[in-house]
């Protein structure tokens, strides 16, 4: 980079009570208050709360933000890599590679660059934009799977033990019900299923509607159908359903008669977890960089120092200090990365 960050320059994002800020350039970034001009990274509802005056968001996430923050709000968006001057500062949109339309955000101040990473991840995904790797002084990176034991297996192997799950629970005339949040995971399965058969599944209602915003960008997924639509006392043997983890132990379960249940979540790569929350089969899937690709992404910025939000902080942050030489520290934020919900 051209300029390396210095202690006697005033940082271009601080922490208030209303979330991640840029002075010079007079905005928040994914603010977890209502404020005047919100630059948001996704459409999780962690990083895209309503009720600020102004959003502006990537062009791919426009959909799923109307549907998040309501039609009426005001929302403006730029294509990735498309530059746009606030304040004192040069903004830009690059492909963050977490879900459809997720964005880190590139802030250039007299010379000097910040990245806001958001939640990101490196493996392939059909239904969204690959991560980009944007050279700056100082890279503001989420750790939700902060720690060592977390590495991710080929999402395309993840698809094919999905496939046998449902297939083995068909043979038994049973219901498969996988938990998944509904944004960003469902359609990522989805996706991943279509390249191995062309089954329809059901889906939770919760998952419908943002199902069809990732059609409506042209993502190709399974056939899918909401449970809402079929009959009371409809057969669900041999059915893939997709719910959102809050659905499970509710009443909206008692329908699907004989089931098994999964969970598709990075959290299930730690031994224990699966049993613990009571699931059949657990699936180790992500929509976050794992403990590689955070430290490949920490790399590739060029950043000579780094700041970290949510989940194992302290741990990642004390590693690039001790092993990769970085200025790092954690930035204390409510982020919640990958949540149980």
């Amino acid at each position: 980079m051209n300029v390396s960050p210095s202690l006697d320059r005033p940082p271009l994002v601080t922490v208030t009570p209303d979330g991640l800020f840029c002075p010079p350039g007079g905005f928040h970034i994914d603010p977890w208050r209502p404020v005047a001009r919100a630059l948001i990274t996704h459409a999780h509802g962690d990083h895209a709360r309503g009720g600020s005056q102004r959003y502006l968001g990537a062009l791919p996430s426009l959909g799923l933000l109307r549907k998040r923050l309501g039609a009426d709000s005001d929302i403006s968006t730029l294509d990735y890599g498309e530059r746009l001057s606030l304040g004192e500062v040069t903004v830009s949109f690059h492909p963050a590679g977490h879900v459809l339309g997720s964005a880190q955000i590139r802030i250039e101040h007299r010379g000097e660059v910040w990245v806001v990473s958001g939640d990101y991840k490196r493996d392939p995904d059909p239904t969204c934009a690959p991560f980009e790797p944007v050279r700056c002084d100082t890279f503001i990176t989420e750790a939700t799977f902060g720690l060592p034991i977390y590495r991710w297996d080929d999402t395309r192997l993840v698809a094919e033990e999905v496939l046998r799950w449902w297939d083995g629970n068909r043979e038994a005339g049973r219901a498969s019900v996988l938990f998944c949040y509904a944004l960003g995971k469902a359609q990522r399965l989805l996706a991943e299923l279509a390249r191995l058969t062309d089954r329809e599944a059901l889906v939770h209602g919760a998952t419908h509607a943002l199902v069809e915003c990732y059609r409506e960008a042209g993502v190709r997924m399974l056939p899918t159908r909401p449970v809402s639509e079929l009959e009371k006392g409809t057969s669900y043997a041999g059915a893939l359903i997709l719910a959102p983890p809050s659905a499970a132990g509710s009443t909206w379960m008692r329908r699907f008669g004989e089931h098994e249940t999964g969970f598709a979540s990075g959290w299930m790569r730690v031994r224990g977890n699966r049993r613990r929350r009571g699931y059949d089969r657990g699936f180790v899937l992500s929509d976050h960089a794992d403990w590689p690709g955070l430290l490949r992404t920490a790399k590739e910025t060029g950043a000579s120092r780094v700041l970290v939000t949510h989940g194992s902080s302290d741990t990642l942050a004390r590693y690039l200090r001790e092993h990769e030489g970085l200025d790092a520290a954690p930035l204390s934020t409510p982020f919640e990365g990958e949540t149980e919900d």
